[in-house]
């Protein structure tokens, strides 16, 4: 069992090292999830060299590029320099190159939501039944559960984060042209005007964007722990989010964590990307072990979310009603001491007491 600090009527809450020891704990003892992950990268590595690398290869054969040539980038200069009438020539082969990745990416997006999908479903069962273990089964069923739902939220946050990107450009473009009206009256002031505005805009948008990952981070927990359809999820995210500003600051905490662990461990392995030959061969052992590591940081954070999510929104209340049920028990126990105890058998009429004997004092 996980070690949390349950609310209570003063509004006391598991706090951010109790719900980050215990997402580690519970990743820890599901490791097959990071299995997993790292399956799937490989699976689908494969899959590009498979569905795209071959109908590519076949196209340099036929349009007459020398493959030793191309780390030079000279045959591909040469080729891109006259694009229409080489589309014209080979318009059958681009487009089974075309459709052939189109293929690729959406075989790579179902596989990933499906991983993805039996991932959050088996930490969310892992959360709520602690003792449950990893099981095939169940990954495989939560995924098929989940699979749909976690599509179409997908969607959901997509189009809002095209929705942010476009009120950001706007903005940008505003303060572009604040600047350049200014530049014609002082180029004093339009220095000022332009570091003022930009430090605004970048510090809004840093913000927003947090805030939107937070949202699907908490919307994911939603999803799982609550019946209700991608909107639902969005709209509870937010809500929760409004409410319990720690939760937002907790997914801070733990992005910018995240992002300085995947910054360490690019630094382990990028050096060695600049050795020739033998430099790619050691590389390419470390980053796989850097991918299985942020997979293994990444489901982590899920974790987290997860563990404080639910204990903030359903592990309040069960405590408090075992505890109400747990008083009423014991009051009725006590009116039940207190009385007379009748174990007579029902449809027997009861015996009247006997009254005590008298002595000689009392008869005299």
């Amino acid at each position: 069992m996980y070690n949390y600090v349950l609310g209570d009527d003063k509004g006391e809450k598991m706090t951010y090292t109790e719900a980050v020891k215990s997402g580690f704990r519970l990743i820890n003892s599901r490791w097959q999830l990071v299995v997993l992950q790292v399956g799937m990268m490989l699976a689908n590595c494969m899959g590009f060299f498979v569905i795209v690398g071959i109908p590519l290869g076949i196209a340099f054969v036929m349009f007459g590029l020398d493959l030793t040539g191309l780390a030079e980038m000279r045959d591909v200069m040469g080729l891109l320099k006259h694009p229409t009438a080489l589309i014209s020539k080979y318009m059958g082969l681009v487009m089974i190159v075309l459709a052939s990745f189109l293929f690729y990416v959406l075989v790579v997006t179902v596989v990933g939501l499906f991983v993805f999908a039996g991932s959050i479903g088996t930490i969310g069962c892992s959360v709520r039944e602690p003792d449950r273990k990893f099981s095939m089964q169940l990954f495989l069923a939560e995924a098929k559960r989940i699979f749909f739902r976690l599509m179409w939220f997908s969607l959901v946050m997509g189009a809002v984060f095209i929705v942010i990107a476009f009120l950001l450009g706007l903005l940008g473009g505003g303060v572009a042209a604040i600047v350049q009206s200014a530049k014609s009256q002082d180029s004093t002031l339009a220095l000022f005007l332009g570091i003022f505005f930009s430090l605004i805009l970048s510090l809004f948008a840093v913000s927003v964007i947090l805030g939107a990952i937070a949202v699907t981070v908490y919307g994911l927990a939603i999803l799982f722990f609550k019946p209700g359809g991608a909107l639902m999820s969005f709209r509870g995210a937010v809500a929760f989010l409004w409410r319990r500003q720690s939760a937002f600051w907790l997914y801070v905490l733990l992005f910018f964590a995240y992002v300085i662990a995947s910054f360490v461990l690019m630094l382990f392995s990028y050096p060695f990307n600049l050795i020739p030959f033998i430099g790619t061969i050691i590389a390419f052992p470390l980053q796989l072990l850097s991918y299985a590591a942020q997979s293994y940081l990444g489901l982590v954070i899920i974790a987290t979310v997860f563990i404080y999510y639910y204990e903030s929104e359903t592990g309040n209340a069960e405590p408090q009603e075992e505890g109400a049920g747990q008083a009423v028990s014991a009051d009725a126990t006590d009116e039940s001491s207190s009385g007379p105890e009748d174990i007579s058998a029902p449809g027997v009429p009861q015996q009247e007491e006997t009254p005590p004997e008298k002595g000689p004092t009392e008869e005299a």
